[in-house]
């Protein structure tokens, strides 16, 4: 890095750094939505969520069987059923010493009884209920769900700034929250860029390729429950750029996928820099080293690389922590742990690198193998992985049962 802080071009700033510097430069929004219940699930909450009522609302049983009263007598095995409560029916009369109702689960437990057995430890006959054996007598509070267990009034289950999980839908449902204030969504533009980019549902002709990695940046701002514009795919032309970054300013985050290497069709940078700053250009890692990140107006920028595991890579390593900051939540740190290596690994000393890998069982427990071919325009390895093995910029060879750091795909990346 050179004195005035700027990153000197043959200088690719560390992946630790990049990411703390570019979320540490954020605005996330602060316009406000009220949004059904129903509707909320993968926004951030703009407000703290307060219970106004407890759950459960009443003291009920948690198994099927017999609410009792043993009064002063713990070794009473002999009860009189007196009625029956029921989910949603309860028994509205106070219970006397040595008497009992039959109960469901879920059913409010009367008032009187302090103890629930369950159906498989009684004989009945007629009204007459009776434990079958001493060992069956259960405790005070046995098989009772007191009422607050899972949140009391006025708990506050969850704090603004959440991003909503279906798990977080059921539990607002289960306080009568209809409605709830949220940050209106992140709108992330984006688009692909190079002459040789074809769509999807058409013919190739000679070194023509499909336009895949837009695809897979919808897919992945779809997964954040994020807005995506797509400005479609544009050519290595320094006009048709200009107009398609111009198209993003009403957007928070533009994305682009190719053209900020140092070849001579790469425009990308140059049209930035018409158009708005480069904070910094450039990151240690493999794949995924051309990445620029800059301003267009209001709107951040992330220039990424067009080989398409390299876009994948840099998207989840540097972007998205960014976008969940944008958005209103707390990026979570990676979820990172050692398992044994099936296979000697080998790189040049100098970036951090990302590798394909499949976590799966081996003969002495779980172990880490990659994913066939590595080349950053493989995307193949990225779709057979479910966990990236992270070898360190220095590291140069691993031998076949070592340790090695590996990070899942599948892991939270909101705090």
């Amino acid at each position: 890095m050179q004195k005035n802080g700027s990153v000197s071009p043959n200088a690719p700033m560390p992946l630790a750094e990049a990411r703390q510097r570019i979320v540490a430069d954020l605005s996330p929004v602060t316009d406000l939505e009220t949004v059904a219940l129903a509707e909320a699930r993968h926004r951030v909450l703009a407000q703290d969520i307060v219970a106004s009522v407890n759950v459960p609302s009443a003291t009920n049983s948690s198994m099927d069987g017999y609410a009792l009263c043993p009064g002063n007598d713990e070794t009473r095995r002999e009860y009189v059923q007196v009625g029956q409560s029921l989910a949603g029916h309860p028994f509205g009369q106070a219970l006397e010493a040595g008497q009992c109702v039959r109960i469901t689960t879920g059913a409010v437990v009367p008032e009187g009884a302090d103890r629930v057995v369950i159906q498989e430890n009684v004989v009945t006959q007629g009204d007459t209920v009776t434990i079958a054996a001493a060992d069956d007598l259960p405790g005070v509070e046995a098989n009772i769900r007191p009422a607050g267990e899972d949140i009391a009034k006025q708990d506050t289950i969850f704090q603004a700034g959440r991003y909503v999980r279906a798990p977080d839908i059921a539990l607002m449902a289960s306080i009568g929250h209809a409605h709830v204030k949220v940050l209106r969504r992140l709108r992330v533009a984006f688009f692909s860029t190079g002459d040789e980019l074809r769509p999807i549902d058409g013919p190739l002709a000679v070194g023509e390729i499909y336009d895949s990695n837009r695809y897979g940046l919808a897919a992945m701002i779809a997964d954040l429950g994020l807005e995506g514009v797509d400005l479609g795919a544009v050519g290595d032309d320094p006009a048709a750029l200009a107009q398609a970054f111009d198209k993003a300013r009403d957007c928070d985050v533009l994305i682009t996928s190719g053209g900020v290497s140092v070849g001579d069709a790469d425009h990308v940078l140059d049209v930035l820099k018409t158009r708005g700053t480069i904070d910094f250009w450039k990151v240690a890692i493999k794949p995924g080293k051309p990445l620029a990140v800059g301003t267009i107006g209001n709107t951040r920028f992330f220039g990424l690389p067009g080989n398409p595991v390299s876009t994948a890579v840099t998207f989840i390593q540097l972007v998205r922590p960014a976008l969940v900051a944008l958005a209103g939540g707390q990026p979570a740190p990676a979820l990172r742990f050692e398992l044994p290596t099936t296979q000697a690994l080998s790189k040049r000393a100098g970036r951090e690198h990302y590798l394909r890998a499949c976590i799966e069982p081996g003969p002495n427990g779980l172990c880490v193998t990659p994913v066939g071919h590595q080349g950053s325009g493989v995307m193949r390895s990225m779709s057979q992985a479910n966990a990236f093995v992270v070898l360190k910029a220095e590291t140069e060879h691993v031998d076949p049962d070592a340790l090695v750091a590996v990070e899942p795909f599948a892991q939270s990346v909101w705090q």
